[in-house]
């Protein structure tokens, strides 16, 4: 930018700011304390989703943003909720919980990696309760600790009710829209607090199938589309099937096959998908994932059961079997760094710019005078 344009940027700046006592509402985007900028990134608890939502190694969803996470039932919504409270919790980071259907599971959650003693368990009935207890905690964090990193999950937005709802009986109401326009409310007050604080906003959702669809998508979620709208990120989860284990001769189910695609995307690429597996007593299986995209990005050989990796850092032919590639990433820390440097370069999108516009316009404007 032209000096003579940079002033007067920052003279419209400095004017804009003056309407604002309690903060500053102009920023060039070039700046550290834009609100635009992502200020951090929590894992999902799996590794080729994370970049498949962020476009970037070791990223997640973004902090100072909301996320829907959607599906039918027995899809992995709490759970990947859970992983992310867990995740929060490992950077010194404060995870609550809303929870709307009083069905949580302790044990599981310790299992995961969540700290139930610091998890800040919060009941909510209905949608205007969840939403005066995140602008209560949302103004909490920025009167006390504005540094601090904050996961908040509501587990769901399709379980809670309204307070008219409530009160009411058990008979049909006719054109219940009472809850799309509350949270449309709430969504218009309570994006922007988030963006400038390092709070994650969480919502679980159900899927419901849209009456008489023939064209398009089948699926539409409870509460409007506020929520869909306002989201930086939304995820729908999908059961892809059961994972069995013989155990004294009897097939027992295990865990299940889960598919996560990005049907909204403000931080990177919309539309990606990653699969993972499910374990019901240890969770998302992280490493099982890799092989599958290494498989897909052609990174390593396949004979049989069979699987070929060649270290590129020295040169040496590493065969194993599927069952044996978690112990190897385990283990081998280096190993596992050039493999995930691999998978990043293989997946994540690299932005172009028009370079023939660029070219064309300095041509354009190479013999225009210049004019102080």
């Amino acid at each position: 930018m032209a000096k003579k344009e940079m002033d007067l940027a920052a003279e419209l700046a400095s004017e804009l700011n003056k309407y604002s006592k309690d903060q500053k509402v102009a920023f060039f985007l070039g700046e550290d304390d834009a609100p635009t900028n992502v200020d951090g990134w929590i894992s999902t608890g799996c590794a080729m989703l994370d970049v498949a939502i962020s476009n970037r190694p070791y990223g997640g969803l973004p902090v100072g943003r909301i996320t829907e996470v959607t599906g039918l039932e027995q899809s992995g919504k709490s759970l990947v909720s859970a992983h992310l409270l867990a995740e929060t919790q490992r950077q010194g980071g404060v995870a609550v919980l809303i929870d709307t259907e009083t069905a949580v599971s302790r044990e599981f959650l310790e299992a995961i990696g969540v700290d139930v003693a610091k998890l800040l368990y919060v009941s909510a009935d209905s949608v205007e309760q969840i939403f005066e207890f995140t602008e209560t905690i949302i103004e909490k964090v920025r009167t006390t600790q504005k540094d601090k990193l904050v996961t908040i999950v509501v587990d769901s937005v399709a379980a809670a009710s309204t307070k008219k709802e409530l009160a009411a009986d058990y008979d049909k109401d006719g054109y219940a829209t009472d809850k799309a326009i509350i949270i449309s409310k709430a969504m218009r007050k309570i994006t922007n607090l988030i963006g400038r604080q390092k709070i994650t906003l969480v919502f679980t959702n159900q899927l419901r199938q849209k009456m008489n669809a023939m064209f398009g998508d089948p699926w539409t979620t409870s509460g409007g589309k506020a929520l869909a709208f306002h989201a930086s990120v939304r995820l729908r989860l999908k059961n892809m099937g059961q994972i069995k284990q013989k155990v004294n001769g009897t097939d027992k189910t295990i865990g299940m096959k889960v598919r996560c695609q990005v049907i909204k995307n403000r931080m990177g690429p919309p539309l990606r998908s990653a699969d993972f597996e499910i374990f019901f007593d240890r969770g998302i299986d992280n490493f099982g994932s890799w092989l599958s995209v290494m498989k897909e990005n052609k990174l390593l050989k396949q004979a049989g059961a069979w699987y070929t990796y060649i270290d590129t850092d020295t040169g040496e032919e590493i065969k194993f079997q599927s069952k044996d590639f978690i112990d190897m990433m385990e283990t081998k820390d280096e190993l596992k760094e050039q493999i995930y440097k691999k998978i990043c370069e293989e997946t994540i999108l690299q932005y172009k710019s028009d370079s023939k516009d660029i070219e064309a316009h300095e041509l354009d404007t190479a013999g225009a005078e210049v004019v102080d």
